[in-house]
């Protein structure tokens, strides 16, 4: 049976996720995952409905999440064995790393120095575990490699709760995030009260809001266009987020809110 999944890890609070997970425009179960760490378990199959690949789906909607929020998002797949993680955060460019279904690694070894700079590891004890994650192991298959991840990111707070496993069925994920306390259900409400709650809402009525707009618009433009001709729902959502907040900004009144 092939397992397919995945996870969005957030390093912030669970209320502060909250405005940006709408921008997702995907049904979630939100869940706290440790001191400032925060879960989001989609509550269908988006990639499956799609048709795009899973990796293009966690990384779009990672880069989505954590645009314009001070804190960094994490992405986590799998499918079949195979295994990879997209981390995310504010404009910087997001990156990707994965695992074939052995263990085998396939990626850029820098990956793991933008993780560990990312999350708040330390530079060199942290940075020398991930980076053996990108090194053979015949002992270590995919699943195994993503555990691994998981576990390194307890020291920054990480604390998935039972159940909540990378790797595991979909159902079994959704199942577990439900019995958490302090879950919720968030599910799309409209752009426009999406883009006012969530972290960029102050630009919007700031003093820098139409500089900000256009470099959104500037980046969101080509970004939608591109995932459109690609076909990818995943990096259209980025896009489309970048697009929404670029327009609202340069379309507000530009007064102080009383």
């Amino acid at each position: 049976m092939t397992i397919t999944g995945g996870l969005l890890l957030c390093r912030t609070d669970p209320r502060s996720v909250r405005p940006s997970a709408h921008l997702l425009r995907e049904p979630l179960l939100l869940a706290p995952a440790g001191r400032d760490w925060t879960a989001l378990v989609p509550e269908g199959k988006p990639w499956r409905d799609a048709g795009e690949p899973l990796d293009d789906v966690l990384s779009g909607w990672a880069t989505a999440i954590a645009v314009g929020a001070p804190w960094p998002a994490i992405g986590l797949w799998w499918n079949d064995g195979e295994t990879g993680f997209a981390v995310a955060a504010g404009f910087r460019r997001t990156v990707t790393y994965a695992w074939r279904a052995d263990g085998t690694p396939a990626g850029a070894p820098d990956t793991m120095r933008i993780l560990a700079a990312r999350f708040g590891l330390d530079p060199v004890l942290d940075l020398e575990d991930l980076e053996r994650l990108t090194k053979p192991d015949p002992s270590a298959d995919g699943r195994a490699r993503l555990l691994g991840l998981t576990a390194l990111l307890a020291r920054a707070g990480l604390a998935l709760p039972p159940g909540l496993t990378p790797g595991g069925p979909a159902g079994r994920l959704r199942e577990a995030a439900r019995t958490v306390p302090g879950t919720e259900t968030v599910d799309w409400s409209g752009w426009r009260d999406a883009v006012e709650s969530g972290p960029l809402g102050p630009w919007l009525r700031g003093p820098r809001a139409r500089a900000l707009g256009a470099a959104q618009l500037a980046a969101g433009l080509p970004l939608l266009a591109w995932s459109l001709h690609r076909r990818s729902p995943g990096w259209a959502t980025a896009g489309a987020v970048l697009t929404a907040h670029g327009t609202l900004s340069l379309a507000y009144p530009h007064r102080p809110r009383p």
